[in-house]
Order: structure tokens, then C-alpha cells, then sequence
């Protein structure tokens, strides 16, 4: 009977840490990561407690949270409890609690916010304001 050929060690895979976006997530929390060579077109994303882009996202969200990295893009419509900014962001966002805009951020369009925070560098134009009033938080199943 013929032998069964030796088993091949598996090649280790680099695995990059998001060192760029800091983790805060609780344990079970829903978390889409969108990769550094990733488009992602023309959707809806909800029920996500928090989405992390690297890469390229066009869409619309419903969410706690959005941590944009550097290497990071997202355009279109945004309504979220905290945005952490550290690329672009162009397009209709509603951060209800607060938006960091990091040094490297660039934040474009119609923006409102609960507190803001820009760090020197961080850029932010367009049609800019304070949410006045209660604003319900963000309904995430």
C-alpha cells in the first residue's frame, strides 16, 4: 500500500496589527474590517457595532462606531456614535457623541457632531456643525 506523502508545514502568515486604530471593542461586539486593497461599493451596513476601513468603502452605515484609518477612504453617508478619523472622509456624517479628526484626517462635506476634536494637521471643510438638542443613539441589534 502506498504511503501517505509527508504533510507540508504550513507557510506562516504576516499578520499586521491595526496599530494605526486603537481597539476598544467589548467582547461579541460586531466588527467589520475592510482591508488596505479593498474596495467595497454601493452597499448598506448596518447592525455593525463598529467598522474599521483601510481600504476603500462607498456606502451608506448605521453604526456606534467608525475608526478610518490612514490608509483609509470612505465616502457617502454616515450616522454613527464616535468617528475616529485618521484618513478621508467625504460625504454626509453624523457623529452623535464625538469625532476625532487625527492628524492625518481629512473630513469633507456635510458634517455634525457632539464634541469634535482636531489634532494639529487634521483638516475638516465643508458644511460643518454642532448637533444641538437630543439625538437618540445609534439603534444597533
Amino acid at each position: 500500500a502506498p504511503r501517505p506523502a509527508a504533510p507540508v508545514p504550513a507557510t506562516p502568515v504576516a499578520v499586521t496589527p491595526l496599530a494605526a486604530v486603537p481597539s476598544a471593542v467589548e467582547p461579541g461586539a460586531s466588527r467589520l474590517i475592510v482591508g488596505p486593497n479593498i474596495k467595497l461599493r454601493g452597499v448598506e451596513i448596518d447592525d455593525c457595532d463598529t467598522l474599521v476601513v483601510e481600504g476603500r468603502v462607498e456606502a451608506t452605515m448605521v453604526s456606534r462606531e467608525i475608526q478610518i484609518a490612514e490608509t483609509g477612504a470612505f465616502s457617502g453617508k454616515v450616522d454613527v456614535d464616535v468617528a475616529e478619523i485618521r484618513g478621508n472622509f467625504q460625504g454626509e456624517m453624523t457623529a452623535r457623541r464625538k469625532l476625532v479628526i487625527h492628524a492625518s484626517g481629512r473630513v469633507s462635506g456635510k458634517i455634525r457632531y457632539g464634541k469634535v476634536t482636531v489634532q494639529e494637521g487634521g483638516e475638516m471643510s465643508g458644511d460643518i456643525g454642532a448637533i444641538t438638542g437630543e439625538i437618540p443613539a445609534a439603534r444597533v441589534a
